[in-house]
C-alpha cells in the first residue's frame, strides 16, 4: 500500500502527464488551424496578384514560373474544362484533367475553392486553393498550393521550445512538490506516532501543526481525543484503585469478623461440650460456665448488631428519637459500664454539665467507641472536656498519622500503622453517621506518639 506522500507524487506525475497531453494535441490542432487559415489567405492574396499578370496566355508557363521563383508557391492554371494550361512544377501535358478536383468544383459554382489532400504527383500533402478568372473571355481556373508539411515543421519547433519551458517548470514545480510530500510525510508520520502513543494509553505530548488548516484542525481534534481518554483512564484507573481497596478492605473486614466471631464460637464450643460430656459437673462450675456462654453469645450478638446499624446508617434508614440528656449522667453511665473491662484506668471529666438534645442510644453509642478507643490506645488518663460547643476526648496515645486522619471515617477502614486499629473498621464510620444524623461534626486532630483529640462539635 502507497504512503500518502507516495500517492501524492504519483497522482501529480500522471495528472501533469494527462495535461501535458492534452496541452499537446490542443496545440497542435489550434496551431494548424491558425497556419492553414494564414497560408489560405496568402493563396488567395497571390492569385489575387498574379491575375493581374495575365492578358493572354501564350506566356502562361513563363509567368506561373516566375511566379513560383518569388514565392515557392505551385502554381496551376486550368481552363474551363479542366484541362491544364500550364503549371509550375511539372509538364501540362502529363497532367491528368482536373475537372473533378474539390477546389475546382467548389470555384467553378463559387468562384472560389479549397481542399487538403495528398499530392501523388508530388507525393505530399499540400493545401489547395483555386479562383475562377476570365482571360479573352474565356473562363480560367488559377489554383495555388503550398506544403502543409510546415505545419508540422513549425509545430515540431513549437513543441520543442514548449518541452524546454514545461521541463524549467517541471523542475521547479518537482522541487517544491518534493519538498512538500515530505512535509506531509513529516506531519502524517507525526500523526501515526501520536497514535500510537494513544492506542499505548500513554501519549507523552500534544500534537500541534501549523503545516495546514487541514492539519491544524486533525492535531486540535487528536488532542481533544487524547485528553478525553486520558481523563478516561484516570477516572478507570481511579476506579479500579477504588475497587481494589474495597476488595481488600472486604477481604480485611471478613478476616476481622471470622476473628471476632472466632474466641466467642469456641468459648461456647468448649464450654457447651464440657458441660454435656461431665454428667458429674459441679452446679457452681456449670453456671460459670453458662454465663460464659451467655457472654460470648452476647458478644456475638453485639457485632450483629453493629453490623446491621451500619447497613442503616449508610442506606439512610435509621431515624433518631431526640430527648434531654445530661452529659455528666451519660458520661458516667458509659464509664461505670468500661470500668469492668478497664479497671485500672482513670476517666476525668472537665466542665459544667451540659444538657443537649440527642437519640440516647445511639449518641451513647458514639460517646462510648471514642472513650473505648481513647482507653484501647493509651496508658495514660483519658480526658473529657465539655463546653458550650464542644464535647472532647483526649489521650496521650499512640496518635494516628496525618494522612491516615481523614480516612478513619471510612467503612472497612483499619489503620493497622503502629498497633492503631479501629476493629472491624466500622466503629469511627458509626460514630461519624451518628453525629452526622444529630447534625453535629467530629474534628480529629492528633500526632505520632504524643496522644488524639477526638471533638464533638453540637
Amino acid at each position: 500500500m502507497l504512503k500518502i506522500h507516495q500517492l501524492f507524487l504519483r497522482t501529480f506525475s500522471l495528472i501533469f502527464l494527462l495535461l501535458l497531453i492534452v496541452l499537446s494535441i490542443t496545440i497542435y490542432f489550434w496551431s494548424k488551424h491558425i497556419y492553414l487559415d494564414q497560408i489560405e489567405k496568402n493563396l488567395s492574396q497571390n492569385i489575387d496578384s498574379l491575375s493581374f499578370s495575365f492578358n493572354t496566355l501564350d506566356n502562361a508557363s513563363y509567368i506561373v514560373k516566375t511566379f513560383k521563383a518569388k514565392t515557392g508557391n505551385r502554381i496551376t492554371v486550368i481552363d474551363e474544362d479542366g484541362v491544364v494550361v500550364a503549371d509550375s512544377d511539372k509538364d501540362k501535358e502529363s497532367m491528368e484533367n482536373h475537372a473533378n478536383r474539390d477546389e475546382i468544383i467548389h470555384a467553378k459554382y463559387n468562384g472560389y475553392g479549397k481542399s487538403i489532400r495528398y499530392s501523388h504527383t508530388l507525393e505530399q500533402e499540400l493545401l489547395y486553393v483555386a479562383k475562377k478568372i476570365v482571360i479573352d473571355d474565356k473562363i480560367y481556373y488559377i489554383r495555388l498550393a503550398d506544403y502543409t508539411s510546415k505545419i508540422r515543421d513549425n509545430f515540431t519547433e513549437l513543441i520543442y521550445q514548449l518541452i524546454g519551458l514545461i521541463a524549467l517548470f517541471l523542475v521547479g514545480f518537482f522541487i517544491v512538490t518534493y519538498y512538500l510530500s515530505l512535509k506531509i510525510k513529516d506531519e502524517t508520520n507525526s500523526i501515526l506516532d501520536f497514535l500510537i502513543q494513544m492506542s499505548n494509553k500513554r501519549p507523552k505530548y500534544e500534537i500541534y501543526s501549523e503545516f495546514s488548516e487541514e492539519f491544524n484542525k486533525i492535531t486540535r481534534l487528536l488532542n481533544k481525543v487524547a485528553n478525553k481518554l486520558s481523563k478516561k483512564e484516570k477516572q478507570k484507573d481511579k476506579q479500579t484503585a477504588k475497587l481494589k481497596l474495597a476488595n481488600r478492605q472486604k477481604d480485611e473486614i471478613i478476616s476481622a469478623i471470622s476473628h471476632e466471631f472466632k474466641n466467642p464460637i469456641a468459648i461456647i464450643t468448649g464450654y457447651a461440650e464440657t458441660i454435656l460430656n461431665d454428667k458429674d459437673l459441679p452446679e457452681k462450675m456449670k453456671t460459670k460456665f453458662l454465663n460464659k456462654i451467655y457472654t460470648s453469645g452476647n458478644k456475638m450478638s453485639q457485632i450483629i448488631d453493629k453490623l446491621r446499624l451500619t447497613l442503616k446508617l449508610e442506606e439512610g434508614k435509621q431515624t433518631i428519637l431526640t430527648t434531654q440528656c445530661s452529659l455528666h449522667d451519660l458520661l458516667n453511665d458509659i464509664i461505670s459500664d468500661l470500668k469492668e473491662k478497664y479497671a485500672q484506668r482513670e476517666v476525668t471529666i472537665i466542665g459544667k454539665d451540659k444538657e443537649i438534645n440527642v437519640d440516647e442510644t445511639l449518641f451513647s453509642m458514639a460517646l462510648t467507641n471514642l472513650i473505648e478507643n481513647a482507653l484501647k490506645y493509651s496508658e495514660d488518663e483519658v480526658i473529657i472536656k465539655i463546653d458550650d460547643e464542644f464535647i472532647s476526648i483526649i489521650d496521650k496515645g499512640i496518635g494516628i498519622d496525618e494522612h491516615e486522619i481523614k480516612k478513619i471515617n471510612q467503612k472497612f477502614y483499619r489503620v493497622s500503622q503502629n498497633g492503631w486499629n479501629n476493629s472491624l473498621g466500622l466503629g469511627l464510620f458509626i460514630v461519624h453517621a451518628i453525629l452526622k444524623l444529630h447534625d453535629f461534626e467530629l474534628i480529629i486532630t492528633s500526632k505520632l506518639a504524643q496522644g488524639s483529640e477526638f471533638k464533638i462539635k453540637y
